[in-house]
């Protein structure tokens, strides 16, 4: 598993880029809005999912960590491929894929070239418990982060297949053992503590 690549910008097309890496030029596909943070002749670190087929291996580049969670993380809903994947993070950014799924905005998700009426209910289905990471809907339906060390427990509690529901309890359960500078792997613990015993 490639999980980063640094290096020099070789070259960039209308959906890739190419990024020299100790003289091996490594192509990332890429959404337009990474490939415009991206100038040929600079240097780059990209996050990276790969894609492992029968007939071929593909590296996608992002702009960043929460991009990349996101489109490996909508994968998991029926249908969903690295493509359309990729599409949905071209046309909305990861927190508006997170208030879809969440406030059940199928119109949002129809946006997206691929995917239809009957898509969009299916991701929100089966995404819906596992999305809502590090977000929050305020008053004004605005999304907003907590303190960084909740979300990251969460992702954590999340990516082990706890509901997000579930993780939520658990985070308010161990948030007074947070203090001023909060240790994410022994709250991590704590909130695995709390839900075993639950």
């Amino acid at each position: 598993m490639i999980a980063f690549v640094r290096g020099e910008v070789a070259a960039l097309t209308l959906n890739s880029a190419v990024v020299d890496v100790g003289g091996v030029g490594l192509e990332l596909m890429c959404t337009p809005n990474t490939l415009a943070t991206l100038r040929a002749g600079q240097s780059a670190t990209l996050p990276t999912s790969m894609v492992v087929r029968e007939d071929s291996l593909t590296l996608f580049g992002f702009a960043d960590d929460d991009e990349k969670q996101v489109f490996e993380l909508v994968q998991t809903a029926s249908g969903v491929g690295p493509k359309l994947a990729q599409a949905m993070l071209a046309v909305l950014t990861p927190d508006a894929v997170r208030r879809a799924v969440a406030g059940d905005d199928v119109r949002t998700l129809t946006m997206v070239p691929g995917i239809g009426q009957k898509g969009a209910q299916r991701i929100i289905l089966e995404l819906k418990d596992r999305i809502g990471v590090a977000v929050a809907v305020s008053g004004g339906g605005l999304p907003t982060l907590s303190e960084p060390w909740r979300g990251q427990v969460q992702q954590g509690l999340v990516g082990l297949g706890w509901s997000a529901k579930d993780a939520d309890k658990a985070i308010e359960a161990v948030a007074d053992q947070a203090g001023a500078s909060p240790d994410v792997g022994a709250l991590l613990r704590a909130a695995l503590r709390t839900l075993s015993r639950a």
